[in-house]
This record gives C-alpha cells, sequence and structure tokens, in this order.
C-alpha cells in the first residue's frame, strides 16, 4: 500500500472543501485561524510519516490532549480513576452541566470536559500545577521525538479569560467533594492542557503507541500496558467527539479523539496514528474538512476496526 499517494490523493479530494464549518470563535486566540488551512500525516511502524497539506504547522490540540492525560492518570491511579469519573458516552455537548446535576458530580467520561477537568486533578500532587504540566510536556516530547513541543499561551490565556463554563463545571464538581485540589489550581493546569501546540506529525507520531497495543513500534518503549491501550481506544471510540461520537464511528470505524482547533488524532490498530487539522467545526465541534479527509482516507486504505 502506498500511503504517500493515499495520503497525496485524499488532500486532493478534500481541495474543494477547505475552509467549511466554522471556527472555534467563542475562544479568542482560535478565532484567528484561517479555516482554510489544512493537514493530514500518518505515523507509521517503520518511523515513517506520510503527510500532505500544512501538516507541519503547528495548531492548538485543545481537547486531543485529553488522551494523554487519560493515559497519564490510567497509569497513576488505575481502576481508582473510575470511582470519580465514568466510561459512558455522554450524548451532550462537551461542556453540559445538564448531567453533572443529575449524578452528583461524576462526569461521563474522561473525554468531555468535567471528565477531563477530574482526570487532571488526578495528576496534580500537593498542589503544584506547574509540574503537572511540565511531565505532560515531557511525555508528548519524548512520544514524539521532538522537544520543540509547546503550550500556546496566548491560546492558555485566552482560555482562563473566557473559561467561565469551565470554571462553573469545576466548582460544582468540588460542591460534591470531587476535586482534590483547589479549583484555579486544577484549571491552571486544565486550559494550558488544552493550549498544548502540535503539528500533524507530531501529533500522529505522539499517538503512535495506542495503535501497537501500547507499544512504540519505532523505540521499543512500551507506553501503558496492552489491557489499558484497549480501554483508552475503547473510550476514544465511544466518547471522542461528544454527541457527534456514533457519527464518527459510523462514517470512519476507527477511535478517535477530536479538538475545537480543528485536529483530530485516529487509531488504526496495527496499521498507524492519523492527524487531521482543518479549523471549521460542526456543530459537535469536530472538524468538517477533518472527517471528510479521514472518510476519504479510511476508503482507500479499507482500514477500520469492523473489518
Amino acid at each position: 500500500m502506498d500511503l504517500d499517494q493515499i495520503v497525496a490523493e485524499t488532500a486532493a479530494d478534500i481541495e474543494p472543501h477547505r475552509g467549511k464549518g466554522k471556527v472555534a470563535d467563542y475562544i479568542p486566540a482560535l478565532a484567528k485561524v484561517d479555516p482554510k488551512k489544512f493537514g493530514i500525516a500518518i505515523a507509521t511502524p517503520d518511523g515513517a510519516c506520510p503527510k500532505a497539506g500544512d501538516a507541519d504547522e503547528s495548531f492548538s490540540i485543545q481537547s486531543i490532549s485529553k488522551v494523554f492525560t487519560f493515559s497519564l492518570a490510567l497509569q497513576k491511579a488505575g481502576d481508582d480513576l473510575w470511582k470519580r469519573v465514568w466510561r459512558e458516552p455522554s450524548g451532550t455537548p462537551f461542556n453540559s452541566i445538564v448531567q453533572l446535576e443529575r449524578e452528583k458530580g461524576i462526569p461521563r467520561n474522561p473525554l468531555v470536559n468535567p471528565g477531563a477537568i477530574v482526570v487532571t486533578d488526578h495528576l496534580i500532587d500537593n498542589g503544584d500545577a506547574d509540574a503537572a504540566i511540565d511531565n505532560l510536556l515531557r511525555v508528548l516530547r519524548d512520544h514524539a521525538e521532538d522537544d520543540s513541543i509547546d503550550i500556546d499561551y496566548e491560546v492558555a490565556m485566552s482560555e482562563s479569560e473566557t473559561g467561565a463554563r469551565n470554571r462553573s463545571l469545576a466548582h460544582f464538581m468540588a460542591s460534591f467533594g470531587n476535586l482534590e485540589n483547589e479549583v484555579e489550581v486544577v484549571l491552571s493546569a486544565y486550559f494550558r492542557q488544552c493550549a498544548l501546540a502540535l503539528s500533524c506529525a507530531q501529533l500522529a507520531r505522539a499517538g503512535l503507541f495506542l495503535a501497537f497495543d501500547g507499544k512504540d513500534p519505532v523505540t521499543g518503549e512500551r507506553i501503558v500496558s496492552a489491557q489499558r491501550c484497549r480501554r483508552i481506544l475503547a473510550v476514544m471510540m465511544t466518547c471522542g467527539h461528544y454527541d457527534n461520537s456514533g457519527d464518527f464511528a459510523y462514517r470512519i470505524g476507527l477511535p478517535g479523539k477530536s479538538g475545537v482547533g480543528g485536529g483530530v488524532l485516529t487509531i488504526a490498530p496495527n496499521e498507524g496514528a492519523i492527524a487531521v487539522w482543518s479549523p471549521g467545526l460542526n456543530d459537535a465541534g469536530t472538524s468538517t474538512v477533518g472527517a471528510l479527509a479521514l472518510e476519504e482516507l479510511v476508503e482507500r486504505t479499507g482500514w477500520s476496526i469492523f473489518g
């Protein structure tokens, strides 16, 4: 299979659609991003990375970061994590407070905003948000084999200044005793986590271990156990795109995680990790053109967990 050709053909096919969707203008720093940007990259087990478009341009990965913090929290807390966050699809927007009230401050899953805030809380020891973020950066740089990965502090500040809903979610969970650290400490880490800036090529490489049962096929390093890797992929499959998760599974047939910066990380087990970026979003917060590109890609490759 010639993945370079497939990636090039996929990029050519979506060219007429560039710019479709609506950028996340409720975060001022993201509102300024050119909606016609598009990148695609596939990290493969031999260390190659077929790519096209703006695949080497960094963008704000936003909620895709939740995959990596979820992985770290599972390693740290194990099954105790599930005492404070569930693993069921939400069927509601990513920042909904409705279910939290009905379910007494326990978020539905680690990939919606309240669930990710609880996950971030797990990663903070002794109220030290800076250390938690430093560790997350170190892990991502190691996974991607790229020390240039960093936080976009303009986006982080923009997130904090417009973060009233996330503050409400955090305070609401704290009222039920489901945060161990102070709300602003947790959100300090959470806003920076969401402001991580990676390119498609970096993101695909960072997520490659998820395609090979938790082991990096390039370095041979065991990142997470095979069992935990499968659990991460299961949550990505059922919850990775909020109330658009079912449609994504139907159209693409692979576990993935979207972010309102327009990125999508998708995992093809035993094949590779795919990252796409196009800032225009659909109503559920998933990249419109990115999803189209992934649909084209899986049609050409035949990659699907459904055979």
